[in-house]
């Protein structure tokens, strides 16, 4: 039988387990906390209920470890246990970021076994009704499927190690997300010119380094990501080819940045590129070997495409804050601005301009390095179903009128 012991407001329920390895008695213990709505006849009866499904649990052995731990502390288990081990840095912190400021602080001190979808429905409706960072209105649909995805991830890892029976998360549907498509910022073709444009007018007045002529034509042209961008090294253009080799990225953490291999196999890649572009390569790899040589002892850098003023490898960031300023100088005059897109805007660009042209989305796929020809086709969705439309227009055009 299971015995039972007040303290102060709640009951502990204590139930013997046999006996150790070593004959040392084995005790499971768990708390009460009587429902201050309940009578105290109904509370002593929920307690009787309470510590007879305790002890069939211990003696079934389906009580686990996750009646004990919070999920506040399972997290730091997981955390040196599981992702320090399978996740990039990057993923890891920014699971930090949203258990930190979102989760932790809503549903962190309960025990994982105690964890409904009623908390978890509460949490996303509270996110979707007020933020915490000042801002007005509440969490985007897609920070709360993140948010969802993260919980899921940590509470499936405690069902495979035995600690819970069931992940609470799969019974839950947090609010859809609108599609990927819908909110992705992009340059038009001619936003596209004229932002090349006020590159090169900047780069002429000596406001912008020569090469980020350079670093925007392949971001652009070729799609390339901020931080394979960065780690491009001269060996990986091949200029006879006329063709750029991606095999490795700059990621940002805490701690500062390091080189890690591209997420998925896809992703590292060969990209033809445009011989205006491959020129723009070759006045850049001179220019830097003459800057190189006025540098000498100075110089600290290695074999880097893109660099800051001593020679080594520039820093991701700095490639943002730079776009900015480009964009801030010329709307600053400008009848009809450019719209302020993030950097990843760029490669959406390159991408939305190829469908646009009614290149096949496999090609498109390719020089992205998408895992799957699928992703692709869910991005940038709206914009095949415009080249669709378009495509219909030429059918009925060359049909009817040709």
């Amino acid at each position: 039988m299971a015995s039972i012991k007040k303290r102060g407001n709640t009951y502990r329920v204590i139930v013997s387990n046999g006996r150790d390895s070593s004959g040392k008695q084995i005790i499971e213990t768990t708390t009460f906390t009587p429902d201050p709505t309940k009578t105290e006849k109904q509370n002593q009866k929920a307690l009787q209920i309470f510590a007879l499904e305790f002890e069939q649990k211990v003696k079934s052995g389906k009580y686990l470890d996750g009646e004990k731990i919070t999920f506040k502390d399972f997290i730091d288990t997981w955390k040196k246990d599981y992702a320090a081990s399978h996740l990039e840095k990057t993923t890891i912190e920014a699971h930090e970021h949203l258990l930190n400021q979102h989760v932790i602080p809503v549903i962190g001190h309960l025990k994982l076994a105690r964890i409904q979808p009623q908390h978890l429905n509460r949490l996303y409706n509270a996110m979707l009704q007020e933020r915490k960072d000042g801002k007005e209105g509440g969490y985007s649909t897609a920070t709360i499927t993140r948010t969802h995805a993260v919980i899921s991830g940590i509470l499936s890892q405690a069902v495979r190690w035995n600690i819970i029976l069931d992940n609470p998360c799969e019974r839950v549907t947090p609010p859809k997300s609108a599609p990927v498509s819908e909110g992705i910022k992009f340059f038009t073709a001619d936003q596209a010119s004229r932002f090349l444009a006020a590159l090169s007018a900047d780069i002429k007045a000596e406001k912008v380094k020569e090469q980020y002529e350079l670093l925007f034509q392949l971001a652009i042209f070729c799609g390339i990501r901020r931080g394979e961008l960065a780690a491009l090294e001269w060996s990986d253009l091949d200029f006879s080819q006329n063709t750029v080799r991606i095999t490795k990225s700059v990621a940002m953490t805490k701690e500062g940045t390091f080189t890690k291999v591209p997420k998925s196999r896809e992703s590292i890649r060969t990209v033809s590129v445009p011989d205006s572009v491959m020129e723009t390569a070759r006045k850049h790899r001179a220019d830097q070997l003459r800057y190189r040589l006025q540098l000498g002892s100075y110089w600290k850098g290695d074999n880097f495409v893109f660099i800051q003023e001593d020679g080594r490898r520039v820093h991701p960031s700095t490639l943002y804050s730079v776009f900015r300023r480009i964009l801030k100088r010329y709307n600053q005059t400008a009848t009809d601005p450019l719209p302020y897109i993030p950097f990843h805007g760029l490669r959406h660009t390159s991408a939305t301009l190829l469908i646009s042209q009614h290149i096949d989305p496999r090609t498109v796929s390719g020089r992205l390095g998408h895992a799957q020809t699928s992703t692709t086709l869910n991005i940038y969705a709206h914009q095949l179903q415009e080249a669709d439309r378009k495509a219909a227009d030429v059918l009925e055009d060359l049909l009817k009128h040709g």
